[in-house]
């Protein structure tokens, strides 16, 4: 049985969300992240944060909730589970802004992978102190990266916002880190 935590719980919003998305296809045109462009026109600026509840397929979102889930548990016990909010919110937020901001005018992206690499940075960030090798992290970080370019169809400008937000919300929650 999995023990009640902010990483859980984000994990089965999420994963109920893209379920929901199967039911009711048309939910998710309303939750994907379109360019900045059509945020200004329409002011739907909740869809920076919508974002995180599409995914262009099952495999996309196993991905996604699995390293959320290796990453957000140790994160979670390390700052506590208001500040990997934080972290995670402003990783999303800082994604889902250079996507949508460097993205074509007719461009559109799903999923979580912004707040993801946030946590990836965050975990950069703190990684000695909760076990993480550093290095690893680095090398991951790349790998992902690369296969994007050589892929295509991967938003690495939201991978790269959030890598940021990531690294600034963890050090900003590392000021006062009392849980």
């Amino acid at each position: 049985m999995f023990k009640r935590s902010i990483t859980y719980s984000l994990i089965a919003v999420i994963s109920a969300a893209y379920l929901l998305q199967l039911i009711f296809p048309s939910l998710q045109s309303a939750l994907l992240l379109p360019s900045y462009e059509y945020l200004q026109v329409t002011s739907q600026w909740y869809r920076l944060f919508t974002v995180a509840l599409t995914h262009a397929g099952l495999i996309h979102l196993a991905f996604n909730m699995y390293a959320l889930m290796i990453l957000g548990n140790p994160l979670e016990n390390a700052f506590g589970s208001k500040k990997l909010l934080i972290v995670f919110f402003i990783s999303l937020l800082f994604g889902s802004l250079a996507s949508s901001y460097y993205s074509p005018i007719n461009g559109v992206s799903v999923g979580a992978s912004g707040a993801v690499f946030g946590l990836f940075g965050a975990a950069a960030v703190v990684g000695r102190r909760i076990g993480f090798d550093i290095r690893s992290i680095v090398l991951i970080i790349a790998i992902n990266f690369a296969i994007g370019f050589i892929m295509g169809g991967v938003d690495w400008r939201a991978h790269l916002g959030g890598l940021i937000g990531g690294v600034i919300a963890a050090r900003v929650v590392m000021v006062n880190n009392s849980k």
